[in-house]
């Protein structure tokens, strides 16, 4: 049997009206001073994917509209409901006023391994992804409610904040929300 490739009229994409109005899984995304545009666009890209809640872009973590972060989010910065902050360590406080557990994406001690991290039930959670060269600021970490750290088994024990944020988010949209999402049509 031959997979025939779907077409973009195929895929059942949301407009931007229906992106809006579809009921969000409750992550949210924090970037702690990104440097790369193209970076800051995948991250939108990858947050419309799995219909998350919000993105804060925070410290010298560049804004829409730049032609740089079009480039690669394809226009999830009109989908994905997102605000700046100067500092981060003020929007980890707001959202743990707010009831929002908060964890940093980091390689520290204490950090709970990605499978073996489960999200409370019914709990909205904020993940914390940090500079490419100098991850997230130390007094952010702490102030988190945990640390993440996703498993690597190799020698760079590094990887791209773009790549990280899609392992993180699929990860946590499939033990938060994949049952109510994902169609289960055989022909997919």
């Amino acid at each position: 049997m031959e997979n025939r490739k779907l077409k973009n009229s195929e895929l059942e994409r949301k407009s931007v009206e229906e992106f809006k109005e579809a009921p969000k899984t409750p992550i949210i995304v924090v970037l702690d001073n990104i440097r790369s545009l193209n970076n800051i666009g995948s991250v939108f890209r990858t947050a419309d994917a799995f219909l998350i809640q919000k993105i804060y872009l925070c410290g010298i973590t560049a804004r829409p509209p730049h032609k740089d972060i079009q480039k690669t989010a394809l226009g999830a910065t009109e989908t994905v409901a997102w605000e700046y902050a100067e500092n981060t360590l003020d929007v980890v406080k707001r959202l743990q006023e707010n009831a929002v557990k908060v964890f940093s994406i980091e390689q520290a001690e204490g950090a709970i391994m990605l499978n073996d991290f489960n999200p409370g039930k019914g709990e909205t959670c904020a993940v914390v992804f940090g500079n490419e060269v100098k991850g997230v600021q130390q007094e952010v970490v702490s102030a988190s409610d945990g640390i993440i750290e996703i498993p690597q088994l190799g020698s760079k024990h590094s990887l791209n904040i773009a790549v990280s944020t899609g392992v993180i988010l699929w990860d946590l949209f499939v033990k938060i929300a994949a049952a109510s999402y994902i169609r289960s049509s055989p022909s997919h």
